[in-house]
């Protein structure tokens, strides 16, 4: 089987379980089950390893995908694996390691292939096959100079076709997208996105070649980022999983909060309007339907802005453009509503003064909502913070006031 999917069936087991599994395989595809495993799942596994089991998985393994696993196990066991691995390993892992995970530095693998400008390419060709049994996957030589500064990248098609005498330095093209160690994993998976890489080099701040990033990667940072959206949206403010209990509860309760002090506050303004329903009940049916319509906009209104803040082709238009694209379509969708709103209303209820205020009341509630469901994420990015935060319950509370105040006082205007 392929081991992606023995990794698949090793999520329905117990960790004793699994381990009896890994152990009828060979090493190297036990080492690619490992790093195929979810970090949770990886820390329960391991734990039922010796550290000599682990280090021979480690020793399977690139750079970057050791350096990840070691942040993961207990500070006591990752300094007792670092000195017994391979010597070559050791080092990269060690340099790996200063970086904080969510930088270039803390994504990029050590292994890659390089070449010096004055090498010819049969020379070139020649370390290749030397270099090449360390790195599992490689889609361009990397040229450098002898202070390792990175000059420029040489595909393996031109060193086919060219002649064998050509200097690498001739045939090398010196535009390429690079990222730098300290840049952050978010602006290098739009990089690799934007120019369709398969892998992106990694400089320091002196312009040497330290690295690479492989799309693989960047696939795992586009995931996370997915999923930190999604919960955000939801209004939940950490990274939980299914089986999280205390942590999820903290994770969960400030938005539910919210969302009780924004009930209890709408209550509150509807008594105000007491005398109102009091007069005319058939006010209160059609509160609902103006709370939900006005949540549903203007989820609708900051879903479109934050995807279009997050891409990485956002052009960043002026705020009275964008208003005005906004309330352009606001317009329509308010008075299409608005209609069937008005069309249902005559037919069950017959010619009622109140259809037209609804109607009325409905479409102004569009107007807004979709003006307070675009300007929040605008404003929470400009601030610096997640405009995700701007979507799920906090625009859903606050169209549910902005709606009971835009009908009731239609209402108390016009009636």
């Amino acid at each position: 089987m392929n081991p992606a999917d023995i990794t698949a069936l090793l999520y329905e087991f117990s960790g004793e379980e699994s381990k009896y599994v890994l152990d009828l395989l060979s090493l190297e595809t036990r080492a690619k089950i490992v790093n195929d495993l979810d970090s949770d799942t990886r820390k329960a596994f391991l734990a039922n390893h010796t550290t000599e089991e682990i280090i021979q998985v480690l020793n399977l393994l690139d750079s970057d995908d050791v350096a990840d696993i070691l942040n993961e196990l207990p500070i006591k066991t990752s300094e007792e694996i670092i000195p017994q691995l391979d010597v070559d390993l050791k080092s990269q892992v060690i340099d790996l390691l200063r970086y904080d995970e969510n930088v270039a530095g803390g994504l990029m693998a050590k292994e890659l292939i390089k070449a010096l400008d004055h090498w010819t390419v049969v020379q070139c060709v020649e370390e290749i096959r030397k270099q090449a049994e360390h790195v599992a996957k490689f889609y361009v030589v990397y040229v450098v100079d002898s202070t390792d500064k990175l000059l420029g990248r040489v595909s393996l098609q031109k060193l086919i076709i060219s002649d064998p005498r050509t200097l690498v330095k001739d045939i090398l093209d010196d535009v390429v997208e690079v990222v730098e160690t300290h840049m952050e994993d978010r602006e290098v998976a739009e990089i690799m996105s934007k120019y369709d890489l398969e892998s992106v080099p990694v400089v320091n701040v002196q312009g040497q070649l330290v690295g690479r990033i492989t799309i693989d990667d960047v696939v795992d940072v586009i995931t996370e980022q997915a999923e930190e959206e999604r919960q955000l949206v939801s209004g939940i403010t950490e990274d939980i999983e299914e089986d999280d209990s205390v942590r999820e509860t903290r994770a969960r309760l400030p938005w539910l909060l919210i969302g009780i002090l924004g009930g209890m506050v709408s209550a509150r303004f509807m008594g105000f309007f007491e005398l109102e329903i009091a007069k005319i009940t058939a006010i209160a049916f059609f509160i609902p339907l103006i709370q939900a319509t006005g949540g549903n906009v203007g989820i609708q209104s900051s879903s479109l802005v934050v995807q279009s803040l997050v891409s990485p082709g956002f052009v960043d238009e002026s705020l009275w453009k964008r208003l005005l694209k906004v309330f352009s379509v606001a317009l329509l969708n308010g008075l299409f509503l608005s209609l069937i709103v008005f069309a249902v209303n005559q037919l069950v209820f017959g010619r009622d003064p109140l259809n037209m205020i609804v109607s009325m009341a409905l479409f102004f509630v569009v107007i807004f909502a979709s003006f307070i469901g675009t300007v929040t994420p605008l404003i929470l990015n400009k601030m610096g913070f997640n405009p995700a935060m701007a979507s799920g319950p906090f625009i859903t509370t606050t169209n549910d006031l902005l709606g009971l105040a835009v009908y009731f006082t239609t209402i108390h205007l016009f009636l």
